[in-house]
């Protein structure tokens, strides 16, 4: 008898691996994958939990910038929650992707060689150190996904409004279930960014793999409600694609915004925003102003669209070229 593709994929994914770690069906393994990086050993904690029963593959990721401690918290919260006897299918946590900004709490950066991590997916195996693990987390764990969600948050330095991400990549059926993805998630601002390459989730949209980045908390805290709002993310998820069999949580009425506009840091010196993360602005309004140790107005910012500041750096110190805000239009 002829079984349909469907079910000879999930025959397929009976046993779940990730380096030198393998789970069987019924079965939860915890541990490290051990990788080298320009002769260093690099740990990676990962979390396979493979269902008694078949589905989908969900693959979550954090840490990815090191000091966004809300989504940090929130992908340990999941990897040690789920046990395979209430899943159908298979989940993998990646909880802590930087391993080498954590312990420094590097803003943006992996301290290895001063490169955001998240420009550089989907990695080079030749790569400076940042692409060589890009590649080792796209090539062995984001790449089983059959949906992918990468935690965010503000960083030490930034606060804002929850949002999601989706990517546009020009593959329409991968783009329509990427928007799906981010409407089970259940925040009320969901974010179109057509696709270019670097961040994580555009790298997996262009693989094929409908993909989301969420962000929730920031300013290196990280309040219950906003790891709340991340865990029940990833677990609304799981109830919509069939992993999960509670009822759905209460349905909410996200807004799609069409724009994402950032400003940035033409100088170097002390920022002082005008506005406070959340804000409504009107297009061409004064947003802040940046100047030198003396008070002199180095840059002055104003509002190219009219939206919602969802992103806003809380520093006094900026550097040439940092982000001062986003709005949501």
């Amino acid at each position: 008898m002829s079984i349909s593709f469907e079910e000879e994929k999930n025959q397929m994914k009976k046993i779940l691996s990730v380096g030198n770690l393998t789970a069987q069906p019924g079965e939860k393994v915890t541990g490290e994958c051990v990788f080298q990086v320009d002769g260093q050993d690099i740990h990676q904690p990962v979390y396979l939990i493979n269902g008694e029963k078949p589905g989908p593959t969900i693959v979550v990721t954090a840490g990815v910038h090191a000091a966004e401690y809300a989504s940090i918290a929130a992908a340990l919260e999941i990897g040690q929650k789920y046990s395979p006897d209430v899943i159908q299918g298979q989940l993998i946590v990646a909880p802590l992707i930087n391993q080498a900004g954590f312990p420094v709490r590097s803003i943006y950066l992996n301290p290895m060689d001063g490169i955001n991590l998240n420009r550089v997916f989907p990695g080079k195996a030749d790569g400076g150190a940042s692409e060589q693990i890009a590649g080792w987390v796209f090539n062995n764990i984001m790449n089983q996904a059959d949906y992918y969600i990468d935690l965010h948050g503000g960083d030490l330095i930034e606060a804002l409004v929850p949002f999601v991400i989706f990517a546009e990549v020009g593959k329409p059926e991968v783009d329509q279930k990427s928007l799906e993805l981010a409407k089970t998630i259940g925040i009320d601002y969901l974010i179109r960014k057509v696709g270019t390459g670097g961040s994580t989730f555009v790298a997996a949209a262009y693989a094929g793999i409908p993909s989301v980045l969420v962000e929730s908390g920031g300013q290196g805290i990280w309040p219950r409600e906003d790891v709340l709002r991340l865990v029940d993310g990833v677990k609304r998820a799981m109830i919509h694609y069939g992993m999960l069999t509670e009822e759905p949580l209460a349905p909410t009425k996200p807004i799609v915004l069409q724009d994402f506009i950032w400003l940035f840091s033409e100088q170097k010196g002390f920022w002082y925003p005008a506005i406070e993360v959340g804000d409504t602005v009107k297009e061409g309004q004064y947003l802040g102003k940046v100047t030198d140790i003396w008070g002199n107005e180095l840059q002055s910012a104003h509002a190219s669209a009219s939206g919602r500041v969802l992103f806003l750096v809380s520093s006094l110190s900026i550097n040439k070229g940092d982000p001062l805000l986003s709005i949501g239009a």
